[in-house]
C-alpha cells in the first residue's frame, strides 16, 4: 500500500494514522471483523468457514479477536441477531478514584432531519471504538449526557448513532449515509473529585471512519 501511494513504509503509516486514528494493520483487523459480523448475520456460513473468509487461519485466534472486539463470541452475536441485552464493558480492575463524572451534549448536525436517532456514547483509549468501552450510556435521542466515574487515565469519549428502524438499526456499514459519529479526546481523568464537560458534535461516516465493531443494545 505504501509503494501504491509512493511513500515510504514509515511516512505512510504516518499518515494513515493521523487520517483514520488508528494504524493500517489495525484498520484492516476491524474491517475484517466487521465483514464478519456481516456474514454471522447474513449467512449460514460456520463460524470457522467464516474464520477463512476473512483472513483469519485460526479460529481460536479469529474468536479470541472477535471476542475482545465486539462484546460477545461469534457465535453468541449470531444468536442475539446482532445486539445485546446490555453494553459489555470493561471489568478489568483499576484505582478507583474519588467520585469524577464526564458530563455533556451530543449535538446532531443543523440539517439532519432525518428523524429519531439512537445515541451510543462510550469512554475508550483509542480514538476509535475498539473494544470494550471503559464506561458508557445509550441515549434516546441526542441531548444531554453523562458517565459516572470514569477511571483515572488518557482517555476519548466516542459517539455512534443511527436512526431508530426496528432492531436492526445499530448494524452499521462504513458506507451508511445515516449513521453519526462524534469523537472528542484526548482528555485527562485525575484523581480528584469533580466533573469534566465534554460535547460531542456528530458527523456523518465516511469510508475512512472504522466501522464500530462493538455489540450494542436496543434502547
Amino acid at each position: 500500500m505504501a509503494r501504491t501511494a509512493m511513500f515510504s513504509k514509515f511516512h505512510f503509516t504516518r499518515i494513515f494514522q493521523r487520517t483514520t486514528g488508528i494504524s493500517p494493520g489495525r484498520f484492516l483487523m476491524v474491517m475484517r471483523l466487521h465483514r464478519a459480523k456481516q456474514l454471522l448475520l447474513s449467512t449460514s456460513l460456520s463460524v470457522t468457514e467464516i474464520t477463512h473468509e476473512v483472513g483469519y487461519a485460526s479460529v481460536g485466534t479469529f474468536s479470541s479477536r472477535f471476542s475482545s472486539s465486539v462484546g460477545v463470541s461469534p457465535s453468541t452475536f449470531r444468536r442475539l441477531g446482532g445486539v445485546t441485552p446490555q453494553v459489555p464493558v470493561d471489568l478489568r480492575p483499576v484505582p478507583q478514584p474519588p467520585v469524577t463524572t464526564i458530563m455533556g451534549t451530543v449535538h446532531s448536525p443543523e440539517l439532519d432531519e432525518d428523524g429519531d436517532r439512537s445515541v451510543f456514547i462510550g469512554l475508550f483509549r483509542d480514538p476509535v471504538p475498539l473494544g470494550r468501552p471503559a464506561s458508557c450510556t445509550v441515549l434516546g435521542r441526542p441531548g444531554p449526557y453523562r458517565l459516572d466515574n470514569p477511571p483515572p487515565g488518557q482517555w476519548y469519549v466516542l459517539a455512534y448513532s443511527s436512526l431508530l428502524e426496528g432492531p436492526g438499526y445499530w448494524r452499521a456499514n462504513p458506507e451508511d449515509q445515516d449513521a453519526l459519529i462524534g469523537a472528542s479526546g484526548p482528555l485527562t481523568i485525575c484523581r480528584r473529585p469533580g466533573s469534566t464537560e465534554v460535547d460531542l458534535h456528530l458527523r456523518r461516516m465516511t469510508p475512512l471512519d472504522p466501522p464500530i465493531l462493538l455489540a450494542l443494545p436496543v434502547h
